[in-house]
């Protein structure tokens, strides 16, 4: 049986964290640095706990944080291309289990440090030399001579499973939320809304859910209708869970055009 139901308002606690926003091919990346875009599950240790993007904390064993310093790091916990499912599982898990082997935590910045992006990620180098843990690394920086520098590394990285690549302006003090100096190169693009409703189908999905009524992060809310398998018709994710969609651009107010459910974020 089916519970179709509406929430007028669903807030999840995120945390005030750096953003990405998209590509477009028309800024001046030239003296930035670049990396792979890992598909992980996002970790921000704070300093004695470490946390989801949305604040739940996670339950690491004792040895995978060890060492870990008194100061913040952010990062992404990480498998394999093409691992996504598998990771989510083991480190949303309570209990946590033999799974957190196959992943390492890959630190891509040192939140509210003072100082450019390098002297930054410094700190965190120069800490784990002097306390070693072999799940950490600092994800590789890659200069940015020119635009063909980035497309080689976007196609590097794609012909290897990857989901795309993060471009950053180094020269940036730290910052939360989305700004014009951390970027996304991806083919595909793809966002994530707040689940708000669950609309009952017609005709073959009569009995099952026929849409999901989804907020984005602006506040536009609209129907997400395609991309579901019948085992999610069936079991519908819950109000006030997070999904990703791919589009293919924005209708005059704002709204994704063709949007496709992809997964649930469960972190």
């Amino acid at each position: 049986m089916v519970l179709f139901f509406f929430c007028s308002f669903c807030q999840a606690n995120d945390l005030d964290l750096q953003k990405a926003r998209s590509y477009t091919g028309k800024e001046d990346i030239k003296g930035w640095v670049m990396s792979e875009k890992l598909d992980g599950i996002r970790g921000y240790w704070d300093g004695r706990r470490l946390l989801t993007r949305k604040g739940l904390t996670l339950h690491p064993p004792p040895w995978f944080i060890k060492n870990f310093p008194a100061f913040e790091l952010d990062g992404e916990l990480w498998s394999k291309q093409g691992d996504f499912e598998f990771v989510q599982s083991v480190v949303l898990d309570a209990e946590p289990s033999s799974g957190w082997e196959k992943i390492n935590y890959h630190i891509f910045e040192v939140p509210n440090q003072k100082g450019a992006f390098f002297q930054r990620l410094d700190m965190a180098k120069e800490w784990f030399t002097f306390h070693p843990n072999p799940y950490v690394r600092v994800l590789q920086q890659t200069l940015i001579q020119s635009r063909p520098d980035l497309d080689r590394f976007f196609l590097e990285v794609e012909s290897r499973g990857g989901e795309g690549v993060i471009v950053k302006n180094p020269n940036m003090p730290y910052h939360t939320g989305r700004s014009a100096y951390v970027l996304k190169v991806k083919k595909n693009r793809d966002m994530e809304g707040l689940i708000i409703g669950i609309n009952k189908g017609k005709g073959k999905y009569e009995n099952a859910m026929g849409s999901l009524t989804v907020k984005l992060e602006n506040g536009v809310i609209f129907k997400l209708g395609t991309g579901f398998t019948d085992l999610i018709r069936n079991n519908p994710p819950a109000v006030g869970t997070t999904v990703t969609f791919k589009y293919h651009g924005f209708s005059k107010n704002g709204v994704p055009k063709f949007a496709s459910f992809l997964r649930v974020r469960k972190d």
